[in-house]
């Protein structure tokens, strides 16, 4: 399943089912076939995606070297700057509608 995360304050951003719904756990919504982050909700999801981000950081440095893959950082960077605008736009983003 591809996901579409739509918001009027952006461009539309394309994710993968697992990556689009890991980033959906974090920030604490149910993955599903459609659903809302409404702006009231943006800046805690901000801020428990970039805490993840950072343990996930940290992790990777005390794991030691070794192949990296594609970050938490690299997935979540573009839907943080979705929440971002949207945030500052009061606008939802939307998903699955």
């Amino acid at each position: 399943m591809l996901y579409r995360f739509k918001s009027k304050a952006d461009s539309d951003l394309f994710m993968n089912q697992a990556p689009a719904e890991r980033i959906l756990s974090i920030i604490g919504k149910e993955a599903g076939a459609q659903g809302i982050i409404e702006p009231t909700a943006m800046a805690d999801a901000i801020a428990r995606l970039q805490a993840a981000v950072a343990d996930d950081e940290r992790d990777r440095a005390e794991a030691g070297g070794g192949p990296r893959g594609i970050t938490l950082h690299q997935r979540a960077w573009p839907f943080i700057q979705l929440l971002k605008r949207s945030l500052a736009a009061d606008e939802p983003i939307v998903w699955g509608v």
